[in-house]
């Protein structure tokens, strides 16, 4: 049965179809979800970070949710083992490195930094280095310029213990050893990265979608060959280099889509919205790949999402609702999730599908 988590923005939505017809219950309402995790050693265990409020689990495959170890938020200070700061921005799960009979839990916060938990998120414990880099004075998120925090976690499936971490905005850095050391940002990395993506058939090649091309146009998308050394951009045929969502092919790494606007303005406010999804073959140019989806004035910037056990299909979740692609992204279909009115005003974070 396949089973989606979508983080709204006031609310975890949880799907799954029954007999043709969808059927959803509502978690952690009142709250801003970020970030999904999924630990592929105990499938039923499952994470979400908020805004404010911290790190939330599951260990029943959403049915119920209950807040991690000691979180900061329900302490002050916090305990020296917990996550110190409560706006959780991403979260990963390692399928190489494990501990206790759980897959090692990284968690990045705002203000930028990464904590690691060996015990299924029971504890946890800072990776300090991190703040240590010689980048780390640059980063600042924009909107919060006295501030940034991590956007994205992205763990290599074909070597334990290298993951790469997004700032946003200012670097892109990377550690071979679970995060006790860095490396910091690359010559030509991007700095803006809003998703950031592995595929097991390729190893060493990292997939970026940023926000780079918004101050430099056919600088959004980025790719490495190489787990980081060195990086290239191909904009061919993008048409809008805002950057923000991207999925992968499960059975085939050429196969690419990105989820684009013209602006941040355009990206994420709902009453000035206008995004589209491109998709990329091989070495091909970028062609929009919007049929079946809604108009894309009003649509906020879609999360991008696919399934490892689905070849050829890919997911996008939006203000407009939840559309599946059955073809690698040439056409989409509409699924019949409820849809509050009200979600037409929001902005949508994080998009999970699994099966069960």
């Amino acid at each position: 049965m396949k089973k989606m988590y979508l983080a709204m923005e006031r609310e975890l939505m949880v799907a799954s179809q029954k007999n043709g017809t969808w059927q959803v219950s509502h978690y952690l309402e009142g709250m801003q979800p970020m970030c999904l995790a999924r630990d592929p050693l105990n499938p039923e265990r499952l994470y979400c970070g908020t805004f404010a409020l911290g790190m939330w689990r599951s260990t029943d495959a959403g049915s119920s949710w209950h807040p991690v170890g000691d979180p900061s938020h329900f302490r002050r200070p916090p305990s020296a083992d917990s996550i110190a700061y409560p706006n959780v921005m991403a979260v990963a799960v390692s399928s190489t490195e494990s501990s206790n009979g759980y897959g090692v839990v990284y968690a990045g916060t705002e203000p930028s930094a990464l904590f690691r938990s060996e015990d299924g998120g029971e504890t946890w414990r800072e990776l300090r280095t991190l703040k240590e880099l010689p980048s780390a004075p640059t980063w600042s998120f924009p909107p919060r310029p006295y501030t940034s925090h991590v956007r994205c976690i992205a763990l290599d499936p074909s070597a334990e213990g290298r993951l790469y971490v997004a700032i946003e905005a200012g670097a892109l850095v990377r550690s071979m050893d679970g995060g006790e050391n860095w490396e910091d940002h690359r010559f030509l990395a991007p700095i803006d990265s809003h998703t950031l993506a592995i595929h097991p058939l390729a190893p060493g090649r990292i997939y970026s979608a940023a926000g780079d091309g918004f101050i430099k146009a056919g600088t959004g998308y980025a790719e490495s060959l190489d787990g980081g050394e060195s990086w290239s951009r191909s904009d061919e045929g993008l048409h809008h280099h805002y950057l923000w969502g991207a999925a992968i092919d499960p059975v085939d790494p050429n196969t690419i889509i990105i989820s684009a606007a013209a602006s941040p303005e355009r990206a994420h406010n709902p009453h000035n919205a206008e995004s589209r999804i491109y998709r990329k073959e091989g070495d091909g140019p970028w062609l929009e790949a919007n049929p079946g989806l809604p108009e894309p004035e009003g649509t906020i910037v879609p999360v991008l999402a696919s399934n490892a056990v689905e070849p050829h299909v890919f997911y996008a979740l939006s203000n407009k609702g939840l559309y599946q692609s059955s073809d690698a992204g040439l056409t989409w279909q509409k699924l019949e999730v409820p849809w509050h009115e009200y979600y037409l005003g929001q902005h949508q974070q994080a998009l999970l599908v699994v099966e069960e």
